[in-house]
């Protein structure tokens, strides 16, 4: 059955199905979920453990969800958030540059073992790593995720005038990027 967010949560809410509904929960984003925090900091172990501290906020917090918006959005951003914490922090722990995290990143894309993308594929990674982290972030919802981009503002809580410009310089970016090789 193709269950709608709004029958996951009710099913949530039971105290009756709440396990259940959780399942079903993690059946319908958990490999979203995932793909977008991969997307951001490559590494699959860190990947993993990210979109399962993702699923725990989700479960702390799920009564804090109004349905103001999509439930996916809701997920998405705490995904994002805990995927932008990390980068962060692994930039403090290491004393890292933001150009050291990129370097590291791509280090981190070519030795993945779990990577089963072709060369055009690898170039496009690399170039995407060369963005600034908004631009990255925001070319990946738009390009991968296909997410429209009044979706990607809620998410982001920004303009949807402002990601316009950010795909923009970021297409432009990777374009530039990969004429140069």
């Amino acid at each position: 059955m193709n269950w709608t967010d709004e029958d996951i949560i009710d099913k949530i809410k039971d105290n009756k199905t709440v396990d259940y509904g959780f399942n079903l929960l993690m059946e319908k984003y958990q490999e979203k979920v995932y793909w977008v925090i991969r997307r951001m900091v490559i590494d699959h172990e860190s990947s993993d453990d990210i979109a399962q501290e993702t699923f725990v906020k989700v479960w702390k917090n799920l009564d804090k969800f109004k349905g103001e918006s999509k439930l996916y959005t809701w997920i998405y951003r705490i995904a994002t958030n805990e995927a932008l914490t990390h980068l962060r922090k692994k930039k403090r722990r290491f004393f890292l540059s933001i150009g050291d995290i990129e370097n590291e990143l791509m280090s981190t894309l070519e030795a993945d073992i779990y990577y089963s993308g072709d060369v055009i594929q690898l170039k496009l990674q690399k170039a995407i790593l060369t963005l600034p982290e908004k631009q990255r972030l925001v070319f990946n919802m738009k390009y991968f995720e296909e997410l429209k981009f009044r979706e990607i503002a809620e998410v982001l809580e920004v303009t949807v005038g402002s990601l316009k410009a950010q795909y923009h310089h970021a297409v432009k970016k990777i374009e530039k990027y990969l004429k140069e090789d």
